[in-house]
């Protein structure tokens, strides 16, 4: 019965990591039929490469900062519409739908925001006599642009998934606590986050590892720029692929994605099985 998902899975994501292995200890240059073997020179390469080192820093950045933004307000949402009604069912829409838009539309759109020229935030600045600002020309507050747009977007999922968990836990614990006279603090901090365990692991490592491949909005918004200073390791991939053709230098830097994604999963999971251990779940 294990056997069609096993060949799935050897097809589709075992097949490809190992060619990508293979493919990183050549000097490949995406294009010619010949590969020539150069060992681990790529990845010695990597360790000495700045651009490389950057990425790793913004790939962290984007990753934790996102998880930790949308944990706290996808949080604070799904208690703030935890009601039945019109208004809460519109609302949760309203804060779910940019979760339905492209990455590349929503990168678009904060990019006619923050523009240098007729960007929206300068024509407002123009209009009462300020002189424009720069924005994205600023390594430093990009990077926590990226950060907020990409939280922004994907808020709606930790909140759905929030409301998931309130919603299941049983109506009985609730009233129990009430007729014991708990506060609104201690019934949240008592009763409502520890059952919220299994919702809490899921949109942490959703969140996790959607951040650490950041790429769409990254592109779209600054391509990496000024110069290298924004780029994920996962825009860095594709300039070094097909910028660079150095195709062989890429696939180096794809396989050391694959494997902080994999660290960072299996720690974050085994941190939640200690926490659940901890609050009896």
């Amino acid at each position: 019965m294990y056997l069609p998902a096993l060949a799935v899975f050897a097809v589709f994501l075992m097949w490809p990591v190992l060619q990508g292995a293979y493919l990183s200890t050549t000097s490949w240059d995406g294009y010619s039929p010949t590969l020539n073997n150069v060992g681990w020179s790529n990845y010695a390469r990597l360790v000495e490469d700045p651009n490389f080192l950057v990425a790793v820093r913004n790939t962290f950045i984007y990753g934790l900062g996102s998880t930790l933004i949308q944990q706290v307000v996808g949080l604070f949402l799904a208690i703030l519409l935890d009601k039945s009604g019109k208004a809460s069912n519109a609302l949760r829409a309203i804060v779910y739908l940019p979760v339905l838009i492209s990455p590349v539309v929503m990168g678009t759109f904060y990019y006619l925001v923050f523009r240098y020229r007729q960007g929206a935030l300068n024509g407002i600045l123009e209009a009462f006599g300020f002189e424009p600002v720069a924005y994205l020309a600023d390594s430093t507050f990009a990077i926590f642009v990226i950060v907020f747009i990409n939280s922004f977007q994907f808020v709606g999922v930790s909140m759905i998934i929030y409301l998931s968990g309130l919603q299941s836990i049983p109506s009985e614990i609730h009233e129990a606590a009430e007729l014991d006279g708990v506060n609104r603090w201690q019934h949240f901090k008592e009763i409502t986050w520890p059952m919220l365990h299994p919702a809490f692991a899921a949109s942490v490592v959703l969140n996790l590892i959607g951040g650490l491949k950041l790429y769409d909005i990254v592109k779209v918004l600054t391509d990496g720029g000024p110069g290298f200073d924004t780029n994920s390791v996962s825009t860095l991939i594709g300039k070094t692929y097909f910028g660079g053709q150095a195709a062989g230098y890429a696939a180096a830097q794809g396989v050391v994605l694959f494997f902080i994604i994999v660290i960072f999963t299996v720690l974050t999971n085994w941190w939640l099985d200690r926490r659940a251990d901890k609050v009896g779940i």
